[in-house]
């Protein structure tokens, strides 16, 4: 029997380290999505195979620096300390946050006010996600911010309850996160039961053109700098060619 219980420990362990993790949601900012108190399952295994965030998913990351500052961290008890390092309790003790992937590195996102969250131009639908009577940015208009590569910008549904990019952008990476923090995607709500539902993409992050314009983007800079290489020595050869016409 304390074999078993050993090897069940261990796996708990192993699942939570490179698989599954579980965590709970302390806060608003996600609603209607997510619901205080909710737990939700984050896939951690992608990650190690260079599986990237990407628009629309629902990602925890670790604290940038700064953004939980003022939070405070509960205080388990010695067993709820146990149960969560071996993946059977949500972490309680980690400064983590949870919030939706708007651009990924490459973008150009804004949002003024009044107006809809445009990413590479292209105004995105959030209707189905974001929570009801919210408005896209009302209370922090923002932008436009080019999202550095290897850096994702994110928000909460509840947008007028969730301190997300908009309001760190005089930190380091200008409210930017790097995917490096990133502990893994969200990718079902599993306790209470009641609740239990996956969390897709929203249908608005696959519009037609969204990932084209990011790719044009960043194709067009070194496509420009090799124009500006060009165009000197085109006229240099064609200088050379008229002199010595002239001359002869």
């Amino acid at each position: 029997m304390p074999l078993l219980i050993g090897i069940a420990l261990l796996l708990a362990l192993l699942i939570k380290t490179f698989l599954v993790q579980a965590f709970s949601i302390p806060s608003d900012s996600m609603q209607d999505t997510l619901q205080r108190g909710d737990r939700v399952l984050v896939d951690k295994l992608t990650p190690w195979f260079g599986s990237e965030p990407e628009r629309g998913e629902v990602v925890v990351f670790h604290d940038p620096g700064g953004w939980l500052e003022d939070a405070e961290t509960p205080d388990p008890n010695v067993v709820q300390k146990f149960l969560s390092f071996i993946g059977l309790m949500p972490s309680a003790e980690e400064k983590d946050l949870i919030k939706r992937v708007i651009a990924v590195g490459g973008d150009t996102v804004e949002c003024k006010k009044g107006g809809k969250v445009q990413v590479n131009g292209h105004p995105l639908n959030e209707s189905g996600h974001i929570y009801p009577g919210n408005t896209a940015c009302d209370d922090e208009p923002f932008g436009p911010i080019h999202v550095p590569q290897g850096r994702i910008w994110v928000m909460g549904d509840h947008r007028q309850n969730s301190l997300d990019s908009r309001y760190h952008q005089e930190l380091p990476g200008r409210g930017t996160v790097s995917t490096d923090e990133v502990v893994g995607r969200a990718f079902v709500v599993a306790w209470p039961l009641n609740r239990w539902s996956l969390l897709p993409v929203p249908d608005t992050f696959d519009q037609p053109g969204l990932s084209t314009a990011a790719s044009v983007a960043s194709a067009a800079a070194p496509g420009a700098m090799g124009l500006a290489g060009a165009v000197p020595l085109v006229l240099w050869r064609r200088r050379r060619l008229t002199g010595g016409s002239t001359a002869g």
